[in-house]
């Protein structure tokens, strides 16, 4: 099971600026994720949500239902101890995924707090990041639970 959640960015930001994050809006990213996932006949919840806080009791309560969560933190990327912990004391992989490459942006949104908490960051690819995360996570997942 793959928990994808998104941070209150994702739903303003595709569409207010598409040079920056792509033109494909929520639902298209999500179409497009469900379908990766049915490829991949892999089990997915798909949520957003404009709270740092919601974030951290989803990741939670993730806990011993899915074998791993993607993560669109957006701003709080940047910002939040409280993500960073959260994902810290998970017992499973967090990707941390962004539309953009948040390394080619403005200087602040160079560091990441999330990075020391997670297994992997994929940047730069717009809504393709997320599916890069899914792909390679389902199959690592499947490699150490030996499941085809």
């Amino acid at each position: 099971h793959t928990r994808c959640s998104r941070d209150w960015s994702s739903d303003v930001c595709s569409s207010d600026l598409p040079g920056i994050y792509g033109a494909t809006d929520l639902a298209g990213i999500e179409r497009s994720v469900r379908a990766r996932a049915a490829e991949l006949k892999a089990e997915i919840d798909f949520r957003q949500t404009n709270h740092e806080g919601q974030l951290v009791d989803w990741i939670h309560a993730a806990r011993g239902h899915f074998n791993v969560i993607v993560l669109n933190a957006g701003a709080y990327t940047h910002t939040s101890i409280a993500l960073h912990d959260c994902i810290k004391a998970m017992p499973y992989p967090v990707v941390e995924v962004h539309l953009s490459n948040i390394h080619a942006r403005e200087t602040f949104r160079h560091v990441s707090k999330l990075g020391p908490a997670v297994r992997a960051s994929v940047a730069g690819f717009g809504w393709r990041s997320y599916t890069a995360a899914l792909s390679t996570l389902v199959e690592q997942s499947r490699e150490v639970l030996g499941a085809p």
